[in-house]
């Protein structure tokens, strides 16, 4: 069965309004997960880092060297990564 990562995106924001540790989990998955598009991981990425920015790193991280992520959103993920990591 194929999962939508527009609907897990969804599902992680209106968890983290009650369970941000969950949410947190949802989105390090999402972001995490090579066969998520470019955007997507990026966007989770970042709700992560707003949620936890000490788990976020892994995340971007992943993003970060993945050299079949886009040069754009790679670079996004490490600025991101040294926003969270100074």
């Amino acid at each position: 069965m194929h999962r939508d990562p527009d609907d897990d995106m969804t599902t992680a924001e209106q968890l983290a309004e009650h369970n941000p540790h969950a949410a947190a989990e949802a989105f390090s998955a999402i972001a995490c997960n090579r066969a998520v598009d470019d955007e997507t991981r990026l966007s989770a990425a970042e709700q992560l880092a707003a949620l936890d920015p000490h788990a976020a790193a892994p995340a971007c991280q992943a993003i970060a060297c993945d050299g079949q992520v886009g040069d754009e959103v790679r670079l996004s993920a490490a600025e991101l990564l040294s926003a969270h990591t100074l």
